[in-house]
């Protein structure tokens, strides 16, 4: 209802003023909850109890001459913005939280554009990006500027060449350290000082445990009274656990399909499954959700990219990364040619 200005207010359109706000505080629930239940009739409400999302419809629109590769990154700034890595031209995409357009730049990761990982330093946030295509790692401030660029180990006497390196996603410990994930070269992780300068190396091609098989993912989890390092052992189907200087801790195994990355939250951890859904674990790691399932996806013919016609809202085909915001809502990126992003509202 909209304020009543100047004087000669009489006192019967104050009492109807407040009588109609009465009535709002009474109805305007109620109205929220018959537009949540025709949400989850319609199919538009995903998970279940406390985490239950409602599918936002057209979320990050470019403007025009602007156009989506493969959307392998996900991000949410300390204002809010949604950040997006994918391998078109200017691959770096701002988004407010409705989804209008900000800005972009990063047309030197076209093509390579893989891991984004925000990382927090003080009062000044700053970028860690992964580029497949140039195997390299780069920081950048958030309007695109380099502070590094950091090249494959060589220190790590590994590799016998820059092509068997191949780095995938970043994590970054609360000491400043930081960890590269090889996930497309020879599955190793490489620790770092908050200087870029060399620690260690561990892991190595394997199934057996501290062995990794496509370490597409990490994090470290602070879920827990010590911070540990987390691995998305994807190809092998499963969770690695290890101690910040990477000793082996234990590993998870149900409820997976192709576990790509991680966000965290309240205790929760947050997991796209590149085979078709989202998958949202409580903080001992056991199962509160899946959301957008859609089992199978990976073998019908064309995956991942799928003509539109055959790309269904509220399922997911390829989930690559995806994160929590401020207020618990949920942004989904795929591994989709010409990109698909998924806003979910949390509602309950």
């Amino acid at each position: 209802m909209s304020a009543v200005e100047g004087k000669g207010l009489y006192r019967r359109d104050l009492l109807k003023g407040v009588a109609g706000g009465m009535a709002a505080a009474v109805v305007a629930p109620n109205i929220l909850t018959a537009h949540a239940k025709d949400a989850e009739m319609n199919g538009k409400i995903l998970g279940e109890g406390a985490h239950k999302y409602e599918l936002v419809p057209g979320w990050g629109q470019l403007p025009d001459g602007k156009a989506y590769g493969y959307t392998h990154g996900v991000a949410v700034d300390s204002q809010g913005r949604v950040i997006i890595h994918h391998t078109g031209k200017d691959s770096v995409t701002i988004f407010d939280p409705e989804g209008k357009f900000i800005k972009s730049w990063g047309s030197e990761f076209e093509g390579g554009a893989h891991g984004l990982q925000l990382s927090r330093e003080g009062n000044v946030e700053f970028l860690y990006l992964a580029d497949t295509k140039r195997r390299i790692v780069v920081k950048t401030t958030l309007d695109g500027a380099t502070v590094w660029t950091l090249e494959y180990p060589k220190d790590s006497g590994v590799y016998e060449s820059v092509e068997k390196y191949c780095p995938t996603n970043v994590a970054i410990a609360p000491n400043g350290d930081f960890y590269v994930a090889d996930g497309y070269g020879s599955s190793y992780i490489h620790q770092y000082n908050s200087k870029a300068e060399y620690i260690r190396t561990w892991g190595g091609p394997g199934a057996e445990q501290g062995k990794m098989k496509c370490p597409h993912g990490i994090a470290v989890d602070t879920r827990g009274a010590e911070p540990k390092v987390l691995v998305a052992d994807r190809a092998n189907v499963r969770l690695q656990y290890f101690t910040l200087d990477g000793k082996p801790l234990s590993m998870v195994t149900e409820e997976l399909r192709h576990p790509c990355h991680f966000d965290q939250r309240n205790g929760d951890l947050l997991i796209p499954d590149l085979h078709g859904r989202v998958t949202i674990f409580d903080k001992n790691d056991k199962l509160i959700a899946h959301l957008g399932d859609n089992p199978g996806i990976q073998t019908v013919k064309g995956y991942p990219n799928l003509p539109h016609e055959e790309r269904i809202p509220g399922k997911f085909i390829s989930p690559h990364s995806a994160c929590w915001d401020h207020d618990g809502n949920i942004y989904v990126v795929e591994w989709v040619n010409d990109g698909r992003i998924t806003k979910l509202r949390h509602v309950a």
